[in-house]
């Protein structure tokens, strides 16, 4: 199941919250950045 841009997004920002993306996070942000695109193309699909 997809999860939603919107939920997606809120996890993208807690890991800038400090202002900077520590290293031991690149790999995560880069997948969840996968995610909410194909989270934002579903729900477009969807309101299509």
């Amino acid at each position: 199941m997809i999860r939603s841009a919107e939920v997606v997004n809120a996890e993208i920002r807690e890991l800038w919250a400090g202002g900077s993306l520590a290293a031991e996070d690149v790999d995560r942000y880069h997948r969840l950045v996968v995610e909410w695109a194909e989270a934002v193309r579903a729900e477009q699909e969807l309101a299509a």
